[in-house]
């Protein structure tokens, strides 16, 4: 029966998992590898007052993600509708990263480049509420996990396609795309926002345009505003009744911090610590995105097969058995070796975190779950940034900055064991 279930939804299935195609690209080469190395390196004063100010400029949109996402899940909830709400920050996250072109390499730069990296990172995190909450309605019965996987994975190989067009059709050419002329003011560099947001709009929309989704309730704009406020007090006031979710959602926010922080600052330690050049980071990045790749689609089918649980606390142990020696790694081929086996890890832990919030989230609540979810993620999330910019700069060393990660990783595993695998009522 899944199986045909399967088979008539696979179009609206393949284009839900092309958005994580799209979306990709923005975290690859604007959060972690090209843009946030360009700002440090090139707009900002130093390196580590850059990496300073980027983590303080992620840690605060990640406060407003906290606000707003669980305000908003509620009242799609009610609406019942989710396509809106995702075209509506789809659109924002687009235009904005477009705007990170005028980001110039000069220090009078650095107030645009970190108001338009928060904006951006605000509406792409709302527009990922809205896309998680999809998959519950969507995926088979029993199919969740590979689902939500291929998604993951598709959106690793999205990833690594953009940032193959960064290397070869922008950073590493005398004649870039977009008819720039040379390398001035490092505009082939800048341009790799341009090719983001081209990337994010064009992939997006066949969900828009296959992708079914949830029926509307018919219920009004200001009702839905109304009572979605309403259910959230409510389900915050109830928290109790929730008790297993709760445990979840303290449990992955801590690792998903972990995680979210390494992406941040992977391609600033990569640079600092071991004088990696944009050209070496994207090719650092391209092989890493495969190694992730791997992962989510070769996990996919144990996730569905061993339970979400089971994957997220395997993947934690591979997480943190790389990382620890990475941070002690001291040459560049050590450093490649285990960062590499250390991506294996990192798509599934998100993949079957997925999973695991739809699995849990009761019926009709989903996007408020997902809401929260983010929330949880975010309440925490500049935990990890400014535990990294504060040791990075007590001890001037990207080194134990990133040490904090395996901190929040540890600490997310030993918790996650209080969490029972079973659907909220």
């Amino acid at each position: 029966m899944a199986e045909r279930i399967l088979a008539g939804r696979r179009g609206g299935i393949l284009s839900w998992c092309l958005y994580d195609w799209a979306m990709s690209a923005y975290n690859t080469v604007i959060g972690t590898f090209i843009f946030s190395v360009y700002f440090t390196r090139a707009v900002a004063d130093s390196e580590v007052a850059g990496t300073a100010q980027w983590g303080r400029a992620v840690a605060l949109s990640g406060l407003a993600v906290a606000v707003l996402s669980p305000v908003l899940g509620a009242i799609a909830d009610r609406g019942g509708r989710r396509k809106p709400w995702l075209a509506l920050f789809t659109a924002l996250t687009v235009a904005g990263t477009a705007l990170l072109w005028f980001v110039k390499p000069d220090p009078s730069s650095v107030m645009l480049a970190l108001v338009l990296v928060g904006l951006t990172n605000v509406t792409f995190e709302l527009a990922n509420v809205f896309y998680n909450a999809m998959l519950p309605g969507l995926a088979p019965p029993g199919h969740t996990g590979r689902v939500s996987g291929w998604g993951w994975g598709l959106g690793y190989v999205g990833g690594l396609g953009c940032l193959v067009i960064s290397l070869f059709g922008l950073v590493q050419t005398e004649t870039p795309l977009f008819g720039l002329l040379g390398t001035g003011e490092q505009a082939n560099v800048r341009a790799t926002a341009l090719l983001v947001a081209l990337w994010y709009g064009v992939f997006s929309l066949p969900l828009f345009l296959v992708t079914p989704d949830q029926a509307g309730t018919g219920v009004s704009i200001g009702a839905a505003v109304r009572d979605g406020i309403k259910a959230l007090i409510e389900t915050l006031r109830q928290i109790r009744r929730y008790g297993n979710v709760a445990r979840w959602l303290v449990a992955s926010a801590l690792y998903r911090d972990g995680l979210n922080t390494l992406f941040a600052f992977g391609g600033i330690y990569a640079a600092g610590t071991f004088g990696m050049g944009f050209d070496q980071i994207v090719m650092f990045a391209i092989a890493l995105n495969v190694t992730s790749a791997a992962g989510a689609f070769g996990f996919a089918w144990i996730d569905d097969w061993i339970g979400p649980k089971r994957t997220i606390l395997g993947c934690l142990v591979g997480l943190i058995g790389f990382g620890i020696p990475l941070l002690f790694a001291e040459s560049q081929q050590a450093f490649w070796i285990l960062a590499l086996g250390l991506g294996v890890f990192v798509g599934p832990a998100q993949a079957a975190g997925r999973t695991m919030m739809a699995k849990l989230a009761p019926s009709g609540m989903e996007t408020e779950m997902f809401g929260l979810y983010a929330l949880s993620g975010r309440a925490v999330s500049f935990v990890g940034p400014l535990l990294l910019a504060w040791a990075t700069e007590s001890f001037q060393s990207q080194r134990a900055g990133m040490a904090t990660i395996v901190l929040l990783l540890l600490l997310g595993f030993v918790l996650l064991f209080a969490v029972r695998e079973e659907r909220g009522t």
